[in-house]
């Protein structure tokens, strides 16, 4: 199949077009209207370099608020209060976190300058968010990613101390339950989000969920609470 390129005008094509790889479209801006957009029919941007490439895998990994496995040493972590945890409380700090700490079997970062800006945006706007794990007042871990109806939509997460970024992990699908949302999106699978109890699910599932979720495909939302 074609890989559509995108132009000013915002419009995507259909999902079920993306090459087998899930690979969709290229071009286009990282515009708070195009993102919201994307996210909305399940497309997210992932790319190293430009032009901006959108994504739709065939097979979506999740992970549901319920089905979050915590290991016996996590939850001694927990129990400790090894970590202040806190929500939207340094935003812009974890995306630089997150784009700025080595990982392992990892030579670079996908967040870019352009990504964390509009991302920064989405913040700005409502539809991101942050969750923060601090110790001695200094920031070990976190994750943020953008929320929709009963959907928060992950990107990416980092660790300065062991198991921060779980413990962040943890204190958010804690929240998602409470606040009654259907999953949150991994985008990809990996050995780690495995062992944490996410699962793949095929790429008309994933779409089928957003709609329960309340998620309708638009460039214009309203920001749901969080």
């Amino acid at each position: 199949m074609p890989i559509f390129r995108l132009h000013q005008r915002l419009l995507f094509p259909p999902p079920r077009l993306s090459e087998p790889d899930g690979l969709l479209a290229v071009g286009g801006d990282l515009s708070p209207e195009r993102l919201l957009l994307a996210y909305s029919m399940g497309i997210f941007p992932w790319y190293e370099a430009p032009p901006i490439l959108w994504w739709s895998p065939p097979q979506r990994t999740i992970l549901e608020p319920d089905r979050l496995k915590v290991s016996r040493r996590l939850a001694r972590t927990i129990r400790q209060k090894t970590f202040i945890v806190t929500f939207d409380g340094a935003f812009r700090e974890v995306v630089d976190a997150c784009a700025t700490t080595p990982r392992k079997d990892q030579e670079g970062t996908w967040i870019t300058p352009e990504m964390a800006a509009g991302y920064n945006r989405l913040f700005e706007k409502g539809f991101a968010h942050s969750v923060e794990c601090w110790r001695d007042g200094a920031l070990a871990g976190g994750i943020y990613g953008v929320v929709l109806g009963k959907c928060f939509f992950g990107e990416s997460m980092f660790h300065r101390a062991t198991d921060a970024s779980k413990v962040a992990l943890f204190h958010l699908m804690e929240r998602l339950t409470h606040g009654g949302y259907q999953l949150l999106d991994c985008q990809l699978f990996s050995i780690h989000l495995a062992s944490l109890g996410a699962r793949q699910i095929s790429r008309e599932e994933f779409l089928a969920r957003l709609w329960e979720g309340g998620i309708r495909p638009s460039w214009n939302p309203s920001p749901p609470p969080f």
